[in-house]
Parts: structure tokens; sequence; C-alpha cells
């Protein structure tokens, strides 16, 4: 797991160098207002694909005296820091596009290069976000989600960049400022639901969906009277559950312990990476 999951944010690092330095030399060379945004979006992006990298070298390591619960939330912090990195972003792009608008000076110089590194960066960006998602999924990392949208996003204000580098070859000038803005809302729009998850999931806001699977697995055991106290909280690729059930008050301690580890394993398979501590107590 963890060698599949450090092989994916390495290769994104390179990625993110390789877009980043191209993306900037064409920007210099020609004045693109959507091309340096870009630039500085992907420059942004490898600093992500760093700290995923070494995030998800760090979340996988066991528990220990100090880490009770293990490392996996170094992972929902890297999404935070990620995220933050994404408003600085948009925060540079707004005022220099909003700066060019207002003085005018939105003159670029299109090249066959401007249009080369936008469609070099959409084909890249497809390909890494695909990677990413996939053993973000595989491994529920959040890191390597918020990785992978940070990718996506790029796909996405690359195709508007392209927009205005076409308007602006018919003397629309201002088209490239406007689709600087645009790339600013997409990834503003991406951050907000990236950051909002990373801040549920460090402040331990309980899984809704979660809780509602535990709850239907622990009903479909006849041995279990009636349950509570069902506590999760996820951590990285983690989830910890804790549940207090209600047994047969005439069962002896080793019926019960096989009860609540009947339960254990259900909820195991059900949850991957799921750590789960049953409590049972005699139903009065």
């Amino acid at each position: 797991m963890v060698k599949e999951k450090k092989k994916v944010a390495g290769l994104s690092v390179i990625a993110a160098i390789f877009l980043t330095t191209f993306k900037l030399i064409i920007g210099v060379f020609t004045g693109s207002l959507g091309i340096l945004s870009e630039a500085l979006h992907s420059g942004l992006d490898l600093v992500a694909a760093v700290i995923t990298y070494f995030s998800v070298r760090i979340s996988d390591k066991p528990a220990d005296k100090n880490h009770h619960f293990g490392h996996g939330k170094i992972e929902n912090l890297s999404a935070l820091v990620e995220t933050i990195l994404l408003v600085i972003t948009c925060v540079w792009i707004v005022y220099e596009a909003l700066n060019r608008l207002i003085s005018g000076n939105t003159l670029i110089d299109i090249t066959v290069w401007s249009y080369l590194v936008v469609t070099i960066s959409i084909v890249v960006d497809v390909s890494r976000s695909r990677a990413l998602y996939k053993v973000a999924r595989k491994y529920n990392s959040q890191a390597l989600e918020a990785d992978a949208l940070h990718f996506s996003t790029d796909i996405w204000s690359s195709a508007v960049v392209l927009a205005g580098l076409v308007c602006a070859n018919f003397g629309i000038y201002a088209a490239d400022s406007v689709a600087a803005l645009g790339v600013a809302i997409i990834v503003l729009s991406v951050s907000y639901k990236l950051g909002k998850k990373a801040v549920f999931v460090l402040l331990d806001r309980s899984p809704s969906q979660v809780c509602s699977e535990i709850a239907e697995l622990v009903q479909s055991v006849p041995e279990v009277l009636k349950f509570h106290d069902l506590k999760v909280r996820v951590a990285g690729a983690g989830t910890f559950v804790n549940i207090t059930i209600h047994v047969d008050p005439e069962l002896n301690i080793n019926e019960a312990h096989a009860i609540s580890h009947k339960l254990e394993d259900l909820i195991t398979q059900q949850i991957d990476c799921c750590e789960v501590q049953v409590h049972y107590e005699p139903e009065e």
C-alpha cells in the first residue's frame, strides 16, 4: 500500500515540476496572464505534490506511544494546507486580472508555444488526476484526493485559458484576463469543498454515512438486542469505531465476547482500514 501511494505521489511531483517550468517560461515570453496564472497554479500544485509525497510516507506509520491513533491525520492536515495554497493563488490571479482589465493593459503575444503549453498541460493533468484518484479511492487517502483535485482543476482552468488565447488571437485581448478570472473561480470552488472536508476530519466530525452503515450492520446481528454510544472518527485512511451493545444477560462472558468479535469482524469487512472496539453490557 505504502509503495503504491509513494509511487503515484512521486510521479505527481515530477509532472508538477515539468508543467510549472514550461508554463512559466511561455507565460513570461508571451506576457499572457492566463498562462502565468496557470504557471502559478502549477507552482502551488508542485508545493502541494511535495507535501502529499511526504504526508503519505508518514501517514501509514503505525501507532506509537505518542500517537495512539496512528499518523493518519497528517494527510488531512496536508489537504488543508493545499487548500490554503490554492486560495492564495486565487487572490493573486484576481488582483492581477482586475488590474489589467481596469488599466486596459491587456495586450499579449500569442504564439504556437502558447497553444502547445496549454494542450500539453491538459494531457498531463488528465493522466495524473486519473492515476491519483484511482489510488486515493483504493486506499481512502485524502492527501492523494487533494492532489488529484489540484490536477483536475488544472484541466478546467487550462481549457478556460485556451479559450482566452483563441479570443486573443482574434484581437480580443481582454479575454485572456477574463480567462484568468475564470481559473480563479474554478479553483475557489474546489478549494472550498476540499477545505471543508479536511476541517471536518481534523475536528473529528462524525461521518454520517459511515455511522448509518455501521448502525445497519449492528441491527443485522440478532444477538445484539440494542446498542448506544456509537462513536466514529476518521484519521487519514483509517476509521476508528467505538460502540456499546446490549446482549442477553443469561449469556456467559465467553458467549458475549464471541458476539462482540462477530460484530467487529462484520464492520471491518464492510469498512476498509477500520479499527473497532465493542463494549458489551447485559440487557436489563
